[in-house]
């Protein structure tokens, strides 16, 4: 969230902590006074994709050297006034009265309709996804609509599970690359199902554990679908989808 009131600019997360300090170039933002707009700071690789990596280096430190970009895709007040009651398109053509596009802040570009054909070529550009949104819908406060859905594009992979973290559920993975073992992250997202299953057998293949972990043999294997590969090589934000033999 972006706000300015009283000629301050301030930035929060979605988890109202601010982060004003962290990105000095939004201060000078040129936004009406009265004004809170809801959007996301992305870093561009670069081929002009947004680079999830390079933001939360940028995020960490300002001397990462990645430049910003706040792209806005709403507005919640306006001239001082809560507007989250108006449709989207009015917000939308409010919001495009509001913003003057430059290296540091932009509108969020989108299409009126034709969701399916969009998202095939978010696809066949190896994008994150798309949110499809009610053009009359409000904008609810702390709260999950289905007038706004998010289609994320996934990517799967068949893994093999290497380990079980102590503290907390999560699952270390590999991938199967000739005769070794790739480190592939962790897996934290599973159902409760498949999690039982898992506490039935993995204790016949233990071999090892530390601190942190017990470590299995590569004998259960499980696809999952996953954001993208990091610059590590590792899958982003990994779900379990089945096991497979």
């Amino acid at each position: 969230m972006l706000s300015k009131f009283n000629n301050q600019v301030k930035l929060y997360t979605r988890h109202n902590n601010e982060v004003t300090a962290k990105f000095p170039e939004l201060q000078k933002v040129d936004i009406p006074d009265g004004t809170i707009l809801d959007g996301e700071i992305i870093v561009s690789d670069t081929e002009g994709k947004p680079d999830f990596q390079a933001m939360m280096q940028r995020f960490l430190s300002k001397k990462s050297g990645h430049n910003i970009q706040y792209c806005v895709f709403d507005v919640i007040y306006h001239e001082g006034k809560k507007v989250t009651h108006i449709p989207l398109l009015e917000r939308k053509a409010l919001l495009q009265s509001l913003i003057e596009n430059d290296n540091h802040i932009a509108e969020v570009q989108w299409v009126h309709g034709n969701g399916a054909a969009y998202f095939e070529l978010v696809k066949q550009n190896g994008l994150e996804g798309i949110v499809q949104k009610r053009a009359d819908s409000k904008y609810q406060i702390n709260k999950r609509s289905k007038d706004w859905l998010k289609f994320i594009n996934y990517q799967y992979n068949d893994t093999v599970i290497t380990g079980l973290r102590k503290d907390e559920f999560g699952l270390l993975l590999a991938i199967e690359e000739g005769n070794r073992l790739k480190p592939a992250g962790l897996l934290e997202f599973m159902p409760l199902h498949a999690k039982k299953q898992f506490y039935r057998e993995y204790q016949h293949f233990i071999v090892d554990e530390d601190k942190k972990f017990i470590f299995i043999e590569p004998q259960i294997k499980c696809r999952v679908k996953f954001r993208n590969y990091t610059k590590a090589g590792l899958l982003r934000i990994p779900s379990f989808v089945e096991y497979i033999s």
